[in-house]
């Protein structure tokens, strides 16, 4: 069954109108299959890895999405400049778009990707649910915001277009409905050009379960395996896998998924790679939620397990190749983490900055080598956008990396994840690798407990030990006092009394770590009893109540990393003296991060109470509510909606009230 979209062409240059991971893991299958390929970049993305990898490069100028990625019409003639004859919108951005997706084929060029038609029917979720019930797919109910009750809560407000998490609120009390709609709204509109809302009873404790699907022009449509994606923040996906635990564990849902997700396919004739997305509950009932008209980020984990490169069948069914009658079999199991750049103890709050370092052991491969995976190896793939030196920045999602284990068995796939994680150096920005190697070794995730409230249930893991931070903080002063790293200093600091102890303050997050130590012709003297062994380039050895553990150390300006099997370890070197002019006032409510000012709610002289919401900060395609630290009284506010702000601004003022 051909599509009336467009006639199939030979592909000799693919253009990826996205960015980061997704544009390098398209890269390469481009590679391997002989075709060149075409990056475009924002200003902001100059200097990222994918740039350099691609043939060739097109600038689109300007730093945001609207300005850059989200512009169809500069990146069809981005395509015509460089000579591509087919465009692949990987993931997020314009890839959804039905728009786009016609000028690509309307400028005479290959759309990787499914019917103009479909994208279209599914691009709306009030639509799409309409659609899937006619085709007998079961579906919760859709609630209008008018005919919300107490009797339906909590309901779910979600974004109509798009994606991502991005304008969903779950609302519990019925006076807040009206606010949560207006907040989704306007998120949705940002990320999606669309603010479009709807309501749906919200299944607190659900399982996300996914369904890939690969159709070709003929009449083929493939359920190519299952994935859940239940571990979530902010209804966005943290960890995925394949096989679902709960439908491994009630394997009589396994035909019905596949039968739903063939005919959501069916229903809007289909072609190309999809993924029907349910929410499950715990004895087997499910519910459509949305099809996702394009290649999922997380697609590695049914590579992995099935031996297909996507991406390549992607290309193939576009060129009007035929699929195979049946899809392979899903063997083993795979399991994928995405490395934010994030803080989980302090509510997800993104971190920007440069990649001092980032360093993960992996095997290099697209796709699994279904011989790996039906053996007893464990192997390890990472998708990665960055590399050392890399900049994150604001104005992009906060997704570093995704890093995928596979193997014959759930556990051990887990446990070799949870060791590349630990063992991961990533120096400069903060990360989730705490949490996500804190999730890999949770019991009730071992035990495929993994439903949408695994976090509300069990929280986001312990800080790092105090213990840990402290003997960090001590290999820290000692390689620096030796010179190893950084400017080279005279041991004894500002005393030349081997009687006199050497002190050295550090700033761990929020906290001051003052380290005191003394080192004499008998060795190191610590109040805790701790030996060191030896101190050579950095690494620092240090024995503590019996056990021998090496540290290493590295500085870059104001930064110090340390590195040990406890933990990795980011401190800060305070500064003896503190120059007046870098204080700021009291009451002072500063940028968290880079962004831009989306919303301000109070005015100077405005009375508020401690926690209520100033003013609204977008970043990293999330929004950021900036509250008062007290009560008081607002002194200065010196931004204004759509202003853009470093991190570290002074945003506003809040005086006592007198």
């Amino acid at each position: 069954m051909r599509t009336p979209d467009q006639e199939p062409r030979v592909i000799n240059s693919v253009l990826v109108a996205n960015r980061g991971e997704i544009a390098r893991r398209i890269f390469r299958t481009a590679r391997c299959l002989g075709l060149s390929t075409v990056a475009v970049y924002s200003t902001a993305d100059a200097r990222m890895p994918f740039v350099d990898e691609a043939d060739a490069a097109v600038q689109l100028p300007g730093n945001t999405p609207g300005e850059t990625y989200l512009r169809a019409d500069l990146v069809v003639d981005a395509a015509r400049r460089a000579g591509a004859d087919a465009v692949h919108p990987g993931y997020g951005f314009l890839s959804e778009n039905a728009a786009f997706a016609q000028a690509v084929i309307d400028a005479g060029l290959t759309w990787i990707g499914p019917p103009v038609d479909a994208i279209s029917s599914m691009g709306s979720k009030i639509e799409a649910k309409k659609l899937m019930a006619a085709a007998g797919v079961p579906v919760l109910a859709e609630l209008t915001p008018a005919e919300v009750s107490a009797d339906d809560l909590p309901v779910l407000v979600k974004a109509s277009a798009g994606g991502g998490g991005r304008g969903m609120r779950v609302v519990t009390r019925l006076a807040d409905l009206a606010a949560e709609i207006d907040a989704a709204s306007a998120e949705a509109e940002s990320a999606f050009g669309d603010g479009t809302v709807f309501c749906e009873r919200y299944l607190a404790s659900g399982r996300h379960i996914e369904v890939q699907v690969m159709a070709d022009r003929h009449g083929t449509i493939w359920a190519v395996g299952e994935r859940e994606c239940s571990i979530q923040r902010r209804h966005q996906k943290v960890v995925e896998e394949a096989p679902s635990p709960l439908v491994e564990r009630l394997p009589s849902m396994r035909p019905r998924l596949f039968d739903a997700a063939r005919k959501a396919a069916a229903a809007i004739n289909y072609v190309g790679a999809g993924t029907v997305e349910f929410l499950a509950d715990e004895d087997g009932n499910f519910y459509f939620l949305e099809m996702n008209t394009r290649l999922q980020v997380e697609h590695p984990v049914t590579e992995e397990t099935t031996g297909l490169d996507l991406v390549e069948l992607q290309l193939a069914v576009a060129a009007d190749e035929h699929l195979p009658p049946e899809p392979p079999p899903t063997v083993g199991h795979a399991i994928e983490v995405r490395l934010y750049a994030e803080d989980p103890l302090h509510d997800w709050q993104p971190q920007t900055g440069t990649l001092q370092r980032f360093a993960l052991e992996q095997e290099v491969r697209t796709a699994a080598d279904p011989g790996q995976v039906r053996s007893r190896h464990t192997g390890v793939r990472v998708d990665s956008g960055v590399e050392s030196g890399s900049e994150v920045s604001a104005y992009y999602d906060a997704m570093l990396a995704k890093v995928i284990a596979f193997g014959t068995d759930r556990a051990a796939v887990a446990r070799r994840l949870g060791g590349v994680l630990e063992r991961a150096v990533i120096h400069g920005v903060g990360t989730n690798r705490d949490l996500l190697a804190w999730v890999l070794r949770h019991p009730a995730f071992l035990a495929g407990d993994t439903d949408t409230s695994f976090f509300d249930t069990h929280g986001v893991g312990p800080a790092v030990d105090d213990a840990v931070v402290r003997v960090s903080a001590l290999a820290a002063a000692l390689a620096d006092s030796a010179g190893r790293v950084g400017p080279v200093r005279v041991p004894s600091g500002w005393r030349n009394l081997a009687s006199q102890p050497q002190r050295k303050s550090y700033r761990y997050g929020d906290e001051m770590v003052e380290v005191e130590y003394r080192l004499t012709r008998d060795g190191l003297v610590v109040d805790d009893g701790i030996q060191l062994i030896s101190l050579d380039h950095g690494r620092v050895v240090l024995e503590v109540d019996g056990v021998r553990r090496a540290f290493d150390v590295t500085a870059y300006g104001g930064l110090t990393c340390v590195d040990s099997p406890l933990g990795s370890v980011a401190l800060h070197p305070v500064e003896r003296f503190v120059d007046p002019a870098d204080q700021v006032a009291a009451g002072s409510l500063v940028a968290p991060m880079p962004g831009t000012v989306i919303r301000v709610g109070v005015a100077v002289g405005d009375v508020v109470k401690q926690g209520q919401p100033l003013l609204w900060l977008e970043a990293m395609k999330m929004e950021h509510t900036i509250a008062a630290p007290a009560d008081g009284v607002v002194g200065e506010l010196k931004v204004a909606a759509g202003q853009q702000v470093e991190v570290g601004a002074v945003l506003a003022v809040v005086g006592e009230d007198v």
